[in-house]
């Protein structure tokens, strides 16, 4: 009997570093709550359905004290991965193909594990299989982390699905089916009436669908398995193999109507003050189409109120700068995707200022309160409530470890081999804060394949002049400069 060829061996799936899945995220977010993670760069780490490694093997590469395993069913893309750890010369990180199902104890105990974009995407005795392995391979203080499709968002992305279902075509090859079922979707969207509420509602959805990768579309509208749960519902499977609810991977942002005081007066009168039951009646106001959900053993109920002593644990990071206030006297911030924030706290001023000096770096409160008696006083007035805001509105970022980044541009700067890998054969490469930055322009591609710690900076101005003749000296310098800082800024120059 032929075997039917696996759909992500078919095509590939675009691997790309999840931040919110990074273990320092998740213990900085247990912390907050009042837990005690391993620390993160002593810890064992699994990733379920790891794909080809690319959110597994950079972590591997900045956290070489963790011991990183991944698994697979897809055989190609574990094969395109061990080549790369290969090539990398990594020893703390494996990866291998193995069916979720046959999974088990053998694999060995974990303080964080990791299972992203599976729950909802897979039949039911696999879920089923996937919340018994986390419980069974979770370490007494792990943490788990499962993303999945949310209701009551995923009604309407299941719409679209069986739209774009429905237009398929048997025998049709999988590259032409994304391209075929959006064209479907823009025939649906203008059979509407111009000003038309469902016009409007599918339009919103084809526009964010189109600037997604073709492939993404095709393993997640597209699969043979979809099941989008209620946030309520998936608590209580979880509950059912021994695990609880923590937190979701990130603070909701400023923005979430969790923080509107008449939204949660109302919630209290109609679900009462069961915090799970107001999640899932927040998620109705939200709409909410996916979580990223942190799991651990059942046992005491998780702080729901941050404390100065679980602070004070966390390292701090800012991208945030100073900025030109609209009116009067606050001190205005502004971050790099343009989100502004202005305040008269003469602690949050002092605070922002110091993190927006030492960006990359994270901080610990001993070196904050070290540089400035403002910093110092934080704590003594509203600093618990404050930084938690600052962090919902992304001003601040909240760390349990230290990213290996370079404080400055060094005279022979040295950037992580994982980035240099990446930029052969890539438009984007990950950073060693876990993040994807963009390398579209081929001149920066190439500068960063030279940045091994070699070359000083006339070596690199020499290299990119052999490379790109066309410039003039001065606008290579003025380029090199340029990118430099923003390899810098963006975490990819190691200390």
């Amino acid at each position: 009997m032929q075997v039917a060829e696996n759909p992500y061996d078919a095509v590939a799936y675009p691997g790309m570093p999840n931040p919110t899945s990074h273990p320092d995220r998740l213990a900085a977010m247990a912390i907050l709550h009042g837990l005690a993670p391993a620390p993160v760069d002593n810890c064992r780490v699994l990733e379920i359905a790891c794909g080809d490694g690319a959110n597994l093997i950079p972590m591997a590469y900045a956290i070489p004290g963790t011991q990183f395993v991944g698994f697979d069913l897809a055989r190609l893309p574990i094969e395109r991965g061990q080549q790369r750890i290969r090539q990398l010369g990594l020893r703390n990180v494996s990866i291998f193909a193995m069916d979720l199902l046959d999974a088990g104890a053998e694999l060995g105990k974990f303080d964080y594990i990791i299972a992203h974009g599976v729950y909802a995407w897979v039949p039911g005795p696999v879920r089923d299989r996937l919340l018994w392995l986390c419980a069974e391979l979770l370490e007494p203080n792990g943490i788990a982390f499962v993303s999945y499709a949310a209701m009551p968002g995923g009604h309407l992305r299941s719409m679209i699905r069986d739209m774009m279902l429905l237009r398929l075509k048997g025998g049709e090859h999988p590259e032409n089916r994304t391209a075929g079922g959006l064209k479907f979707l823009d025939f649906i969207v203008e059979a509407r009436p111009e000003g038309d509420v469902y016009r409007a509602l599918l339009d919103r959805q084809l526009k964010k669908m189109k600037t997604r990768n073709p492939a993404a579309i095709f393993h997640d509208e597209l699969s043979d398995a979809y099941r989008p749960v209620h946030f309520i519902e998936f608590v209580d499977h979880a509950r059912q193999h021994g695990l609880q609810y923590l937190s979701e991977a990130e603070l909701p942002p400023a923005p979430d109507p969790c923080y509107q005081k008449d939204i949660r007066r109302q919630l209290n009168c109609a679900v009462g003050s069961d915090y799970l039951k107001q999640e899932q009646a927040l998620d109705f106001v939200r709409m909410r189409m996916y979580r990223e959900t942190l799991l651990v053993k059942e046992g005491p109920e998780p702080r729901r109120d941050f404390r100065e002593e679980d602070l004070r644990l966390l390292l701090l990071a800012s991208e945030a700068s100073e900025d030109s206030p609209v009116a009067g006297e606050a001190t205005a911030f502004v971050l790099p995707g343009g989100a502004r924030m202005e305040s008269n706290h003469p602690g949050v001023i002092a605070l922002l200022r110091q993190l927006g000096k030492a960006w990359p770096r994270a901080l610990s409160w001993e070196e904050l309160e070290a540089t400035n008696a403002a910093i110092r006083d934080l704590f003594d007035g509203d600093g618990a409530a404050l930084l938690p805001k600052l962090a919902a509105a992304r001003m601040i970022e909240l760390h349990a470890w230290r990213a290996p980044v370079a404080s400055t541009v060094s005279d022979r700067p040295h950037a992580s081999a994982c980035s240099r890998h990446e930029a052969q054969t890539r438009e984007h490469a990950t950073s060693l804060l876990h993040r994807t930055v963009s390398l579209k322009d081929a001149k920066v591609r190439s500068l960063l394949r030279l940045l091994d710690g070699t070359r000083d900076r006339a070596d690199l101005v020499e290299a990119m002049k052999a490379e790109f003749p066309g410039p003039s000296a001065g606008e290579v310098e003025e380029g090199l400069d340029s990118s430099l800082r923003l390899f810098l800024n963006a975490g990819i120059l190691e200390r």
